[in-house]
C-alpha cells in the first residue's frame, strides 16, 4: 500500500471515532437540556455544553488541518517538500467555530462570578465567529462561481438580498431599537448582531441559489446549521431579557456548530461534483421566491411600519432581478433580428432596414440591390452533410462582409441566398462590386479537409429605376438572379424584358413537374460507331420533352430547371430506367449495343447511386459493361475524393465510365491518373475546326494518343462531315458519333436505321 493511502486511511480513522464522540457529547447535552430543573446544572449546563462545543472545535481543525493534506503528503514526502495545510475556507471555518466556543466560554464563567456587563467580553468572540465565517463563505462561494455564468451569479445575489429582507422585517423591532439608542459601544454591538445576521442569512440564500438541489449532503449540513444559528439568534434578538442558560434555545446554537463542524470534515474529504443543471427547480425558484419576498416587503411597508433597510433590501432584489430579464429582451431582440448561423443581419431585419437606406424618389440618390444565390449548394449539402454546407455559408458571408463599404448592407435571407444593398451606387458601380465579389467567391473554400469551389449568381436592381419600393425591387433582382444562373453569366442586371423571362420561367417550372408525372419525357439515340470497323457498338440516350404545347424540347431548354426544382435524381431515374429497359428489348431482338447515359454532378452526390444501378441492371438481366456513364470534368476536378469513391464503387460493378467533353476543362490531368476511367469523349469543339485549322488537328491527334498511352479509349464528338471523319480514323481514334452518322433519333427509328444499315452493308459485301 502506497504511503498515500496509508496517511488517508489513519486520517478517515481518527475523524470517524472523532465524530462519534462528538456526536455523543452533543445528543447528552441537547438531552439534558430537555430535563426540567430548578437552575444552572453543572454537570449538563457545564460540563457537557464545554466538552460538546470544544469536541467541535477538536474536530473541526483536525478536519480542515488534513483537508488535502492525504492527497498531497506522498507527493510531498516523496520530494521532501512540507506538507499540504488545508483549505483557506477551511481553515477560517474552524477558527470561527473555536471563537464562537472562547465566547462560550468567557460566558459561562461570567455567569459563574455572577458579574454581569455590556458588551461583555464574550461579545467579541461571537462577533469574530461572524466575520470569519461570513470570510469563509466568502472564499467559499468566489471559487464556485470563478467560470459561472453571469445568471448564476445575478441569481445569488437576487436570493441574497430578497432572503435578507425578510430577515429585516423579523428583526423590524430590534434594528429599530438599537437605532434609536444612544450612540455608543453597546449600541453598536446590538447592532452588529441582526445585521451579521441579516448577512450570514443572505449568505446561505445565495449558495442554494448557486448550488441548487444538487447540493449533496455536505451542503445540506452548511445550510442547515447556519438557519439553526440564524434562528437562535433572531429568537434571542427578539427577547433577550427572556433567556437564561440552560434552555432548548442553547441546544440549538450547539447543534448548529456540530452541524457545522460535520460540514468543515465532509469537505475536507474528496467527493464528486457535478456542475449545477441549468435547469434545476432550485435554479428558478430561488431567485423567484426572492423576487416574490422583495415584492411582498414593498408591499407590507405600504401598510405596516417596516426598518428602512428592509425596504432599501427590497428595492435592490427587484433592481437586481430586472437584470437578466433587460438582457433577456436585449438578446431576444438581436436574435430576432440576426442570423444565428453567419451573425449578419436576417431577412427580418433586412425588411425593416432597407427602405429607409433606399430614401424617397424625388431625392434622386439611387442605390443598387444585389440579390446573390450560390450555384449547386444543394449538391455539397447532399454529398458532405449539412453541418459542412452550414460551415461554407459562415465563410462566404464574412468573404462577402470583407469586399463592402460599412455604408453598405447586406443580410442572409435564408438558405445561400444573401442580399447586399449598395448606398449611393447605380447599375455600373453595382457591376463593378458583383464583379468583385465573384473574384472573392472564386478562391477554394478548405471545408473537413476538402477544398471546394464554389460560383455564384447575382441579380441586380437599381432604386428607383428598377423600383419605387423594396419588394418591387426584390422581384426585380430576383428575375435578374434567374437570368443569370441560367445564361451562367455571373450577374445581370435587370432589364425590362426579363419580366416576361420571369413569367416564362415560373410556368415552365410548373409544367415540368407536370411532365415528370404525366411521362412527358422521352429518350432519343445517337449511334456510336467503330472506326476500326465502321459498326455500331452503342449508343447514347439523350433525354427529351414532349412539350404538349411548344413540342420537342432539348436538354438545354429545361436541364437547369430541373436543378432548381430538385427534380435531377428524379430524372436520373427515369433515364436510366427507360435507356435500361430499351438495351433489355435491342439485346432480346439480337442488337448487342452498348448504352451511354449522362450523369449530372448532383446525381453523382448520391451515396446510394451504385447501390441503385446496379439493382436496375440487375433486374433487367444485363450485363453491367452494357452501361456507360458519362460524368463531366466539372465533378472530376470540383470533388475528386467523392468522385472516387463513387466511381471505383461503380466499376466495381462492372460499369464503365467515360469523361464527357474532354478537354474543356481548365485544370490539371491528373484525375485521369488517379479516377477509375474506361473512356474519353473528345469535345465537338476540338472535331469542328479540323479541317482547316492544322493546329486544331494536332490537338486532337494528341489528346487520341494521350488516350491510348492511359489504356483509355477515345471518343470523338460532334463528327459531321467526311474529311473529319476520315482524319479521325487516320489518327486512331477508337468511336465517333455526330449527324454524319445519324443525329438522336427515338428507339423504333434507329431500330430500322440500323436494320437498313446492315442491309446495305449486306448488299455491299455481296
Amino acid at each position: 500500500m502506497s504511503l498515500r493511502n496509508i496517511a488517508a486511511g489513519v486520517t478517515s480513522a481518527r475523524i470517524h471515532w472523532s465524530l462519534w464522540v462528538m456526536g455523543g457529547l452533543v445528543l447528552a447535552y441537547t438531552v439534558g437540556l430537555m430535563i426540567p430543573d430548578s437552575g444552572f446544572n453543572p454537570f449538563v449546563d457545564g460540563f457537557l455544553a464545554m466538552a460538546s462545543v470544544w469536541t467541535c472545535v477538536a474536530v473541526s481543525w483536525f478536519a480542515a488541518y488534513g483537508a488535502g493534506r492525504g492527497r498531497r503528503v506522498g507527493r510531498s514526502v516523496g520530494r521532501g517538500g512540507r506538507e499540504g495545510y488545508g483549505r483557506p475556507e477551511l481553515l477560517l471555518a474552524a477558527a470561527a467555530v473555536t471563537a464562537n466556543t472562547l465566547a462560550d466560554t468567557q460566558e459561562l464563567i461570567q455567569q459563574g462570578t455572577g458579574v454581569a456587563t455590556y458588551p461583555a467580553p464574550s461579545d467579541a468572540g461571537y462577533l469574530l465567529f461572524y466575520v470569519l465565517f461570513l470570510a469563509s463563505l466568502g472564499v467559499l462561494v468566489r471559487r464556485q462561481l470563478r467560470g459561472s455564468t453571469r445568471s448564476m451569479v445575478l441569481d445569488s445575489v437576487v436570493g441574497s438580498l430578497g432572503a435578507a429582507s425578510l430577515l429585516a422585517v423579523v428583526l423590524t423591532p430590534v434594528l429599530d431599537e438599537a437605532a434609536a439608542a444612544p450612540p455608543s459601544l453597546g449600541t453598536a454591538v446590538a447592532l452588529a448582531y441582526p445585521l451579521l445576521d441579516l448577512l450570514l442569512l443572505a449568505a446561505i440564500a445565495g449558495i442554494i441559489a448557486s448550488h441548487g438541489a444538487e447540493t449533496g449532503r455536505r451542503w445540506i449540513l452548511l445550510v442547515s446549521g447556519l438557519l439553526l444559528f440564524t434562528g437562535a439568534d433572531v429568537v434571542f434578538a427578539l427577547a433577550p431579557q427572556a433567556y437564561v442558560i440552560g434552555t432548548p434555545l442553547d441546544a440549538l446554537w450547539t447543534i448548529a456548530i456540530a452541524m457545522i463542524t460535520l460540514w468543515i470534515v465532509r469537505s475536507g474529504t474528496p467527493q464528486s461534483t457535478s456542475p449545477r443543471p441549468a435547469g434545476s427547480v432550485s435554479a428558478v425558484a430561488v431567485p423567484t421566491v426572492s423576487i416574490l419576498a422583495g415584492l411582498g416587503v414593498l408591499i407590507l411597508a405600504s401598510q405596516v411600519p417596516v426598518s428602512n433597510l428592509a425596504v432599501v433590501l427590497a428595492a435592490l432584489t427587484m433592481g437586481v432581478a430586472t437584470i437578466p430579464l433587460i438582457g433577456r429582451q436585449r438578446a431576444l431582440r438581436m436574435l430576432s433580428r440576426t442570423d444565428e448561423l453567419t451573425g449578419l443581419p436576417n431577412r427580418r431585419s433586412f425588411y425593416a432596414d432597407a427602405p429607409g437606406r433606399l430614401g424617397s424618389v424625388e431625392s434622386g440618390r439611387q442605390s443598387a440591390l444585389l440579390l446573390l444565390d450560390l450555384d449547386r449548394f444543394k449538391e455539397i449539402n447532399d454529398s458532405l452533410g449539412h453541418h459542412v454546407g452550414d460551415r461554407l455559408l459562415v465563410q462566404v458571408g464574412a468573404r462577402l462582409a470583407s469586399q463592402l463599404r460599412a455604408a453598405d448592407l447586406l443580410a442572409r435571407l435564408g438558405g445561400d441566398e444573401f442580399a447586399i444593398l449598395l448606398a449611393n451606387s447605380g447599375s455600373d458601380e453595382a457591376v463593378v462590386v458583383a464583379r468583385k465579389l465573384r473574384v472573392a467567391l472564386a478562391e477554394p473554400f478548405l471545408l473537413e479537409g476538402i477544398t471546394l469551389h464554389s460560383s455564384s449568381s447575382m441579380g441586380i436592381a437599381v432604386h428607383p429605376d428598377n423600383g419605387a419600393d423594396l419588394t418591387s425591387l426584390m422581384r426585380k433582382a430576383d428575375m435578374a438572379m434567374y437570368k443569370a444562373k441560367s445564361a451562367r453569366t455571373g450577374h445581370h442586371v435587370y432589364q425590362s424584358d426579363d419580366d416576361s423571362h420571369g413569367d416564362v420561367r415560373l410556368r415552365t417550372l410548373e409544367e415540368l413537374r407536370f411532365a415528370v408525372q404525366a411521362d412527358q419525357l422521352e429518350l432519343h439515340y445517337q449511334p456510336k460507331v467503330d472506326l476500326a470497323t465502321g459498326d455500331v457498338r452503342g449508343v447514347e440516350a439523350l433525354v427529351r420533352w414532349n412539350h404538349p404545347t411548344r413540342g420537342l424540347l432539348l436538354p438545354e431548354h429545361f436541364l437547369d430547371l430541373v436543378e432548381e426544382a430538385g427534380l435531377m435524381p428524379t430524372l436520373t431515374r427515369i433515364v436510366l430506367e427507360k435507356a435500361l429497359d430499351q438495351a433489355a428489348l435491342w439485346r432480346a431482338s439480337g442488337e448487342s449495343l452498348t448504352m451511354a447515359v449522362n450523369l449530372s454532378a448532383s446525381s453523382l452526390v448520391d451515396r446510394d447511386l451504385p447501390d441503385r444501378v446496379g439493382a436496375m441492371i440487375a433486374s433487367r438481366g444485363l450485363a453491367a459493361s452494357v452501361l456507360t456513364l458519362e460524368v463531366t470534368e466539372e465533378f472530376l476536378l470540383n470533388d475528386r475524393e467523392r468522385a472516387r469513391d463513387i466511381l471505383t464503387r461503380l466499376r466495381a460493378l462492372g460499369v464503365r465510365i467515360s469523361v464527357d467533353d474532354f478537354g474543356t476543362g481548365y485544370s490539371s490531368l491528373a484525375y485521369l491518373r488517379d479516377l477509375p476511367i474506361d473512356e474519353l469523349k473528345l469535345d465537338q469543339s476540338f472535331v469542328f475546326p479540323m479541317i482547316d485549322n492544322e493546329r486544331a488537328a494536332t490537338l486532337v491527334s494528341s489528346a487520341i494518343a494521350l488516350a491510348h498511352s492511359l489504356g483509355l479509349q477515345m471518343v470523338a464528338e460532334g463528327v459531321e462531315n467526311s474529311v473529319a471523319y476520315a482524319d479521325l480514323v487516320s489518327f486512331g481514334c477508337d468511336y465517333a458519333q455526330g449527324y454524319l452518322v445519324s443525329r438522336p433519333v427515338p428507339a423504333e427509328e434507329l431500330t430500322g436505321w440500323l436494320a437498313d444499315r446492315k442491309l446495305t452493308a449486306i448488299i455491299g459485301g455481296s
